[in-house]
This record gives structure tokens, C-alpha cells and sequence, in this order.
């Protein structure tokens, strides 16, 4: 749920034209407020750095994947590469760091 808050308000980070609008900018406080409380959740169960390492790097990718999908934008090889190498250190993080269980 954090990562889905983060990535909505993300999205909306545009269309607030510097917070002139409001709306957008209302989607924008809320999406992130909500991806904190969410996140704060974890961390009952999962150490912060591991739980902001997984956060920030999957909010990263599904940035990426959702502008590709939605917002006409394209990735270069090096974007690709740089998304799959965050997204490797996740995995790694998740599955082997003995720091991601309590």
C-alpha cells in the first residue's frame, strides 16, 4: 500500500503545476501521507533500512513502468539496466539479508 500511495502522488507531482493547483495537489499530500503511514507499518515487523531500500527501489521501478504505460515516456538501455540492477539489490535485500527478519 505504501508503494502504491507513493507512486499515485508521484504521478500527480506534475499536473500541480508547483502546487498552483489543487486538486492535483491534494491527490499529491494525500498519497504521500498515506505512503508513510503505510510504511511506518512495516516497520514492526521489517528494520527501516531495509524497509525504505524496498520502498524507494520498487516506488522507483513502477514510476518507470507506469510513465512507459501511461505517460508516453520512453527508457533508454541505461535506464533499463540502472531500473534492473535496483531492482536485483530488492530482491537480494528481501530474500538474503538476515537484517530483513525479526
Amino acid at each position: 500500500m505504501a508503494i502504491v500511495a507513493e507512486v499515485i502522488g508521484t504521478l500527480s507531482l506534475k499536473s500541480t503545476e508547483g502546487f498552483t493547483k489543487l486538486w492535483p495537489s491534494t491527490i499529491v499530500i494525500i498519497g504521500y501521507c498515506a505512503a508513510f503511514y503505510f510504511l511506518s507499518l512495516t516497520l514492526e515487523s521489517i528494520p527501516i533500512s531495509i524497509v525504505y531500500a524496498i520502498w524507494s527501489g520498487v516506488g522507483i521501478a513502477a514510476i518507470a513502468v507506469v510513465s512507459v504505460l501511461f505517460l508516453d515516456q520512453k527508457l533508454d538501455l541505461a535506464t533499463m539496466i540502472g531500473l534492473s540492477l535496483i531492482i536485483a539489490g530488492v530482491v537480494v535485500l528481501r530474500l538474503y539479508s538476515e537484517a530483513s527478519v525479526e
